[in-house]
């Protein structure tokens, strides 16, 4: 579904990826890994084109969207939620979820209507704060919130960047039960996460990445008792 080809990105004299290669399968989810600063978000980026790439390819569905613009390729149905929800605070938990079909042209009023009710039961909690404002959320219930935003595009890829990030364990944990829900649904998803062990739990596969180099490749559980990825991100 999304095939990487020596992928290069700069920010000024600084190498950010280096010739990076990664391929995500339809109906898989595939995580990335490393320290800070490795280049996890800015694969990101990169792929719905928020930087400028030095080189290299990026398909999508078998279409070229290395140069497509982001806005395009939303329409194309990638989806990317950033780092730090970023939801609208001002707006409802509804306002902010019907927000989300804009980036598909395709969706109607019965679709959103269908849409409203898969992530409803997907997202209890929501459901019983619809009319709340997205503000008063708790930060586990915002992040739920930005990805119930990015599932009502109607998605056939979610790119989550951090979903855990800064959130209380118990909370955590049902933010992964929620990943692979999503996966069950027929979403490939692609995942970075500084929570290695978590996410190599639920990933089919997995990258390493070290200072814009992919180091190690394989399965999730393969991953998980590898020596080198267990002293470098899972604190054995």
């Amino acid at each position: 579904m999304l095939k990487i080809n020596n992928l290069s990105v700069n920010y000024g004299y600084i190498s950010a990826l280096s010739e990076v290669n990664i391929e995500v399968n339809e109906g898989e989810i595939i995580t990335l890994i490393g320290g800070n600063g490795a280049g996890k978000t800015t694969t990101l980026m990169a792929i719905s084109n928020q930087v400028e790439k030095l080189n290299g390819t990026i398909t999508f569905k078998g279409k070229d969207i290395t140069k497509v613009p982001a806005h395009k390729i939303v329409k194309m149905g990638l989806c990317h939620v950033p780092e730090g929800r970023r939801i609208f605070p001002a707006l409802t938990v509804k306002e902010n979820l019907i927000a989300g079909t804009i980036g598909n042209p395709k969706i109607k009023k019965e679709d959103t209507a269908r849409l409203l009710e898969e992530v409803y039961t997907l997202f209890p909690r929501l459901n019983e704060r619809m009319n709340q404002g997205g503000g008063s959320l708790s930060g586990g219930e915002q992040q739920m919130l930005a990805i119930a935003r990015g599932l009502m595009m109607d998605p056939d890829l979610i790119m989550l960047d951090e979903p855990s990030l800064g959130l209380a364990p118990i909370i955590v944990e049902e933010i992964f039960e929620l990943i692979l829900k999503i996966k069950q649904k027929g979403k490939t998803i692609l995942l970075i996460e500084q929570n290695a062990a978590m996410a190599l739990q639920v990933a089919d596969r997995g990258y390493v990445l070290e200072t814009g180099h992919i180091v190690t490749t394989g399965k999730g559980k393969d991953l998980l008792v590898d020596p080198e990825v267990m002293r470098a991100y899972l604190g054995i």
